[in-house]
């Protein structure tokens, strides 16, 4: 063991200092030392001592110092930002978060999807004038088609959310023959052939060559003219200009962002004066519960090292 054991990097996480991440694993691991490398002499320190380094990034020069790393504990879902070349060369495991956002984000997207229902926006408005005057709501979630597109851990919470409304699940993923806790599951490339019938449209997959532009003009025009849209994956997945018209052109009943493309979405975008639109800051992955689930991870991930000595078969391993 070393002198330090766990490092904890000073990288918050959704505004949440990391020294709460450090006490939480003090608690959980208490025949351990666990450090908050809060200033350059501690991360110089930590870095060069430490077996296990919990953190949102590190760099190869960092890698290369690092005598006693066996494990870095990636404090992000994604991990292509790590030099994993240079980790993978001194043979030190990586993990990721995988997993952790899955239950909040999935809440973020049944709000919305509950507040266009019931169309609790207009009752916030009619509240803030003080106007006790009756209105109709817009929908029932039973029997309707919520379409998922990527079915990783959100996709699948998302989808675990909606089973007590009573709805025909769709899921899309790259590679349909895994299944998934859906009624239905197509590939991106058949994606088209579901959307007619969908009513929610759920966007939870990553950023990559073959999600780009997934949902453009052509997408957009498949739905049916009283969908809702939702984008809790990233802006880049949608077509910012074919949404916007397809808005302006009442060819959707709405959407709710939690992502744009551009981000931070400019303050003269015309997204923001439709009253149809829900915006929130890439948000839907905050919880106050975030450092306890990485705590999970990370303290099951040692008790399986202790009683195995190997740094494979890991909770969340990626490298």
């Amino acid at each position: 063991m070393s002198a330090i054991d766990v490092a904890v990097l000073d990288h918050d996480a959704h505004g949440i200092p990391a020294a709460d991440y450090a006490e939480i694993l003090r608690r959980r691991l208490p025949d351990r030392e666990v450090r908050l490398a809060a200033t350059p002499a501690e991360r110089e320190r930590s870095l060069r001592e430490a077996t296990v380094v919990a953190g949102k990034r590190i760099d190869a020069e960092a890698v290369e110092a690092a005598a006693n790393l066996r494990l870095f504990a990636c404090n992000a879902a994604g991990v292509d930002h790590l030099p994993l070349d240079a980790l993978a060369e001194r043979g030190v495991a990586v993990t990721n978060a995988s997993g952790v956002h899955g239950p909040n984000v999935a809440e973020h997207v049944l709000g919305w999807v509950l507040t266009f229902a019931r169309r609790l926006d207009e009752g916030r408005r009619r509240q803030e004038r003080r106007e006790w005057r009756r209105f109709q709501s817009f929908t029932e979630l039973a029997g309707s088609t919520v379409t998922v597109v990527g079915l990783g851990s959100i996709g699948e919470a998302v989808v675990e959310r909606f089973e007590g409304f009573d709805v025909e699940a769709i899921g899309a993923r790259h590679s349909p023959e895994k299944g998934g806790p859906t009624d239905e599951v197509v590939g991106y490339g058949d994606l088209a052939e579901v959307l007619p019938r969908t009513d929610v449209l759920v966007l939870a997959c990553p950023l990559t060559e073959a999600t780009e532009g997934l949902v453009g003009e052509a997408e957009l025009d498949a739905l049916p003219t009283d969908a809702i849209v939702v984008n809790v994956a990233r802006g880049g997945v949608v077509d910012t200009p074919a949404l916007t018209d397809a808005l302006r052109s009442n060819a959707l009943h709405g959407a709710a962002l939690d992502v744009t493309d551009p981000e931070p979405l400019p303050s003269d975008h015309d997204l923001w004066g439709f009253e149809n639109v829900f915006l929130t800051p890439h948000v839907a992955g905050h919880t106050p519960r975030y450092w306890e689930r990485r705590a999970e991870v990370l303290v099951e991930n040692l008790e399986r090292i202790d009683e195995t000595g190997e740094y494979e078969g890991l909770r969340n391993q990626v490298a």
